[in-house]
């Protein structure tokens, strides 16, 4: 379940994410649930996102981890921030987080080897910084994943060698793949 540190103009939420579906979410934002669904205007690139029974036109620019950007909600602008977990980066990118059976029909399960890097979520490989055989250090970027307009950074969970690299610039990848193998 993905979990983000979002400041919108400076006053901090942490919101976690359950999909629910190919459109829905169940956003968690401190101790409050709310059931979250969305459709994409292909035509403007703008969101409307509903929450219950209210609606929201929502348009974002590039959404990036390391500097704030502009997001419009109803025509009204807010500056937003995603700030680092209070947890380390790299446990996400090392534990593989399966959907319970109450939100997919039928789960495959995932094998995780020791020293595999997964992704933490559905998305696509905007960026491969490694290759096969080169030698990382924890924390060290492996590649770019984009999800839902944000860039999350997928990083080395040891320091080690890359043994095995599964993605490619371009590749879609599903939440729990392996994307490499550090030993």
């Amino acid at each position: 379940m993905p979990v983000y540190n979002i400041h919108v103009e400076g006053k901090p939420f942490k919101i976690e994410l359950i999909k629910t579906g190919t459109d829905s979410f169940i956003a968690k934002i401190g101790e409050k649930e709310k059931e979250i669904k969305f459709s994409k205007d292909e035509e403007s690139g703008t969101f409307l996102i509903f929450v219950g029974d209210k609606k929201y036109k929502v348009e974002l620019e590039k959404i990036s981890r390391r500097k704030p950007f502009s997001v419009k909600v109803n025509e009204i602008p807010f500056k937003v921030e995603i700030k680092p977990l209070e947890r380390p980066v790299k446990a996400l990118a090392t534990t593989a987080v399966l959907p319970s059976a109450e939100t997919k029909k039928a789960v495959k399960p995932v094998v995780v080897t020791e020293g595999a890097v997964v992704a933490p979520m559905t998305g696509k490989i905007v960026s491969v910084k490694v290759k096969e055989g080169d030698e990382v250090k924890a924390g060290q970027v492996l590649c770019i994943l984009e999800a839902m307009k944000m860039e999350n950074e997928i990083v080395a969970p040891k320091s080690g060698k890359v043994k095995e690299l599964n993605v490619s610039e371009g590749s879609s990848v599903n939440e729990g793949e392996v994307l490499a193998v550090i030993e």
